[in-house]
């Protein structure tokens, strides 16, 4: 190592994958009113996602629907007892 140069970034660090992978962005919107419902229910309540879980499972239903994300269970992502549209729980 010498002074005044950067480490070596290659030496000792290896890249691992997302946990669940990588999924396709919307590249033509079809999940957008989605996406803007859950920002808007983030800005009234001051970024906090507690409030704003249902609009999030809106928003994932709707990405899993059309093939842009891998379709999993509720539970598996958080939102196992959130309440859907129809209000019940999955």
């Amino acid at each position: 190592m010498s002074f005044g140069r950067p480490p070596s970034i290659n030496v000792g660090f290896t890249t691992t994958p997302p946990d669940r992978g990588s999924f396709p962005l919307d590249h033509y919107g079809e999940c957008s009113e989605q996406m803007k419902e859950y920002m808007e229910c983030l800005k009234k309540n001051s970024s906090t996602s507690t409030h704003c879980r249902t609009f999030s499972k809106q928003y994932l239903e709707c990405r899993m629907s059309k093939g842009l994300m891998e379709r999993d269970e509720w539970h598996k992502l958080g939102l196992g007892d959130v309440e859907d549209a129809t209000g019940t729980k999955s």
